[in-house]
């Protein structure tokens, strides 16, 4: 018994589902539920989707959300015998396998899997990316610091440093300041 176990493992690969964009989740869902509530399980060992932090500004408050990092794209750890091919196929709203050859997938190759899921690792690690991203003679207002209420126009980006370089009028007088991503707003 344990002999084919160990068999039905080194079956498994790794596929990719064309899923439509901004559906990635409900397919992982649709995929989660058949594996619980049918012999799917037997067959599919993992569904991912490979997502990164992003965040905005709103009203002056830091809104961190998860967006897919691979947008259409569906990872799925699989043993593709039988049918399980063709009704991973007919899951809603999967438009087919990457890399189909002849109506058969074509197994991604596990440096590459260590690769995408390195990359979403590393980037869980470093933080958040900016979404709205900040662009010179973009005019902008200081909502945080000593300088908080006074508008100015942006001189020079640092995406590194999330920092800014804003030109503000102080007393009829044009001034430099150096300001974080956080503490201004796009007016």
């Amino acid at each position: 018994m344990e002999v084919e176990i160990v068999m039905e493992t080194t079956n498994f690969k790794w596929y990719v589902l064309r899923a439509i964009s901004g559906k990635e989740n409900k397919v992982k869902e649709y995929v989660d539920n058949e594996i619980k509530n049918s012999d799917l399980g037997q067959f599919v060992a993992q569904v991912l989707i490979p997502t990164e932090k992003v965040y905005q500004i709103r009203n002056g408050k830091k809104i961190t959300k998860e967006r897919c990092y691979l947008p259409g794209y569906v990872l799925i750890e699989a043993y593709l015998t039988g049918e399980i091919q063709h009704h991973l196929r007919n899951v809603p709203n999967v438009l087919g396998f990457l890399g189909e050859k002849n109506n058969i997938p074509t197994p991604i190759r596990q440096s590459e899997v260590n690769r995408i899921l390195g990359t979403v690792d590393e980037l869980q690690e470093t933080g958040e990316e900016m979404l709205t991203p900040f662009f010179v003679g973009e005019n902008v207002k200081v909502i945080n610091g000593p300088f908080s209420g006074f508008s100015g126009t942006i001189e020079e980006v640092n995406n590194d440093k999330k920092k800014l370089k804003v030109m503000v009028l102080i007393f009829g007088r044009k001034t430099p300041l150096e300001l974080s991503f956080t503490q201004i707003e796009k007016e």
